[in-house]
C-alpha cells in the first residue's frame, strides 16, 4: 500500500502526466458532454437525490422510475443572436447539452415522491416503502 501512495505521488510530479491531466481538463471543460453532478443520500426512511442542472429549465428535465431505477435526463438548447440596428447579425451562438443519469434505488413509495427544481438544482425525495412481509404461510386443506 505504501508503494501505491509513492507511485501516485511520483505520477503527480511527472511532467508528462501533468500535461495529460491539463489536456483532459480542457477537454472536460469545453466539450459539450458535461456530467450531471449528483449526490444520492440514503436515510432510514428515504433517499434524497440532488442533481446540479445549471442552464436547464424545469421543462427540459425528464424524471422517471421503473424497474427499481431512477432515471434523470435533460436536454437544453440555447440559440442566441445579437443584431445591430440594420438587422445584421454580429454574433450568433448555439449550444446544446444532453445529460442523463440512472440510479438503482429499490422499494420506493411512488405515491410519496417529491421533486423540486430551484436555481439549477433538482432535489428529489424518494420515501422507501414500508417493509412488506413476502413470507406467507399457506395451509394445506
Amino acid at each position: 500500500m505504501a508503494n501505491d501512495v509513492m507511485n501516485r505521488n511520483y505520477d503527480f510530479f511527472d511532467p508528462m502526466n501533468f500535461f495529460n491531466e491539463v489536456g483532459n481538463l480542457g477537454h472536460d471543460m469545453f466539450s459539450g458532454d458535461a456530467a450531471m453532478k449528483t449526490d444520492v443520500v440514503e436515510h432510514d426512511k428515504d433517499y434524497v437525490v440532488t442533481a446540479e442542472l445549471p442552464g436547464f429549465k424545469k421543462d427540459d428535465i425528464h424524471i422517471d422510475y421503473r424497474d427499481e431505477t431512477l432515471r434523470i435526463s435533460g436536454k437544453s438548447d440555447v440559440n442566441e443572436s445579437t443584431k445591430d440596428d440594420d438587422g445584421r447579425i454580429l454574433r450568433q451562438e448555439r449550444h446544446s447539452q444532453n445529460v442523463a443519469r440512472s440510479f438503482y434505488l429499490p422499494n420506493i413509495d411512488l405515491k410519496q415522491v417529491k421533486a423540486g427544481f430551484k436555481d439549477g438544482v433538482l432535489t428529489l425525495t424518494l420515501p422507501k416503502q414500508a417493509e412488506v412481509n413476502n413470507n406467507h404461510e399457506i395451509s394445506i386443506d
